[in-house]
């Protein structure tokens, strides 16, 4: 068992309990951040003269030779190691000798494992940022080629309104394009670098902090050294955001599931995103959008445990912090896998524009605007409300729409009524007179597809 300490102990280590204690298991994830931490902070040893040039190149060596044989599989991360910093060190011992074991000079595994959690998520809110830049790339790339598939807008799960495709995707457009805001926001309250924190209260070695904040990328060195090594705000504020991001793909997933549907027939999914049933040959099942809405749960999870973990932890660092790294691993990994699969199936998603308008006809989503018809013709509003609301009744009753009523039929509702009522009721004419910013009007939409075609730099 490969241990930085044991001076102070007399007898192993229980094994059982090195195995609950060990975290090589899921932090070895974290190798390649975890060397690029150690040169940067040899480099600055010898800087600050506590290292030599040549002590500090043979560290730096070293560590490039560990990193290039773990990555061409020449070097393997078992669990003979505690966790990733002892398979470094142990590793650099055995490669360059006694000149590998001044690597942790001047720093503890408390502010290196701060270290390497912000390298890595620092990394992975840019790979989640690709995937929801490539998600908005399909989403826009579907409301540039339907910004006239009419369809009805809902609320309360009841057709309302007519509106667009365009316009009904655009609300999920503007909804990833803030998760993408909050992980830049994230990324620029997190850049601040532990390493010389040590194990809460700083070192009496002349570090340089702000050379070693520097040369990993950092804004500064934190202010703290125990909120250094006890901070995970970052990892509580990533799996919230990580945690929306999932909450706004569910719902989509949510309409892709009721639009696929026979009843709905909205949206046909591609072969390649769809799956089968083992009994019953018909069924062409929307597995991708169910999974990406069970897995949001998974997400959620992440987050409660990580509030829970650090709900009751005093200053400063407690072991319990450990556990801050499985759950976080697997959240970012869920996000990433949903949001890519999720971008390829509404990519080779076929829409059914002929089935999307006649569902807003026959839900007379053109009601209201039969009643500002009639206000337009004279009527006060809430007669007019009256008004169209017997005409819905009576169009139940006969089984048709709005537009399907003769003019005499009309006209026994309302003598206000004449020949224009169908231009002023057509699925065109609701949704291309509303033309204020935000709202479905092709106009309009044309103005936020340049916008969005803007922001995406396209």
């Amino acid at each position: 068992m490969a241990q930085l300490w044991g001076g102070r102990f007399t007898k192993e280590t229980d094994k059982q309990v090195y195995d609950f204690n060990a975290s090589i298991s899921f932090d070895k994830r974290l190798y390649r951040h975890d060397i690029e931490g150690s040169k940067a902070h040899v480099t600055m040893l010898a800087s600050a003269g506590i290292l030599t040039d040549d002590e500090a190149k043979k560290i730096i060596d070293g560590l490039e030779s560990i990193l290039n044989d773990v990555e061409n599989g020449t070097l393997e991360i078992t669990d003979k190691y505690e966790d990733i910093h002892s398979f470094v060190e142990a590793n650099l011992i055995d490669m360059i000798g006694d000149t590998g074991k001044k690597l942790h000079t001047g720093r503890s595994r408390n502010d290196q494992v701060a270290l390497d959690m912000k390298l890595y998520v620092r990394d992975e809110i840019n790979e989640i940022d690709e995937r929801l830049y490539e998600l908005l790339r399909v989403i826009h790339h579907i409301m540039e080629a339907n910004i006239h598939t009419y369809m009805p807008g809902f609320t309360h799960m009841q057709k309302a309104q007519p509106v667009t495709l365009a316009h009904h995707m655009g609300a999920y457009f503007e909804m990833f394009k803030r998760d993408r805001g909050r992980l830049s926001d994230i990324k620029k309250r997190m850049n601040t670098c532990p390493l010389g924190s040590c194990a809460l209260a700083g070192t009496t070695y002349p570090l340089d902090r702000n050379l070693t904040a520097s040369l990993l990328g950092f804004d500064g060195p934190t202010l703290n050294s125990m909120d250094s090594v006890s901070d995970r705000d970052y990892l509580i504020e990533l799996l919230s955001a990580l945690s929306t991001v999932m909450m706004h793909l569910s719902r989509i997933c949510e309409e892709v599931i009721i639009w696929n549907s026979d009843e709905y027939r909205f949206i046909e999914l591609d072969d390649a995103y769809s799956t089968g049933s083992s009994i019953m040959p018909q069924k062409k099942n929307p597995d991708i959008a169910e999974l990406v809405r069970g897995k949001t749960g998974r997400v959620y999870g992440a987050l409660i445990s990580m509030l829970t973990l650090m709900k009751g932890i005093p200053l400063a660092y407690n072991k319990d912090m450990q556990e801050d790294k499985e759950m976080t691993f697997d959240a970012i990994d869920t996000v990433k896998n949903c949001l890519t699969l999720f971008a390829g199936m509404m990519a080779t998603a076929k829409f059914n524009d002929r089935k999307m308008e006649q569902s807003a006809k026959n839900g007379f989503t053109n009601a209201t605007d039969l009643a500002d018809y009639l206000v337009v013709k004279g009527v006060p509003f809430r007669d007019a409300h009256g008004i169209s609301g017997r005409l819905v009744l009576y169009c139940i009753d006969k089984g048709c729409a709005l537009d399907d009523l003769s003019l005499e039929e009309f006209r026994k509702f309302s003598d206000v009524i004449g020949d224009d009522i169908y231009e002023a009721i057509a699925m065109t004419t609701c949704v291309e007179k509303r033309n204020t910013i935000g709202a479905p009007g092709s106009e309009v939409m044309k103005q936020v597809i340049k916008a969005n075609r803007e922001y995406l730099n396209l």
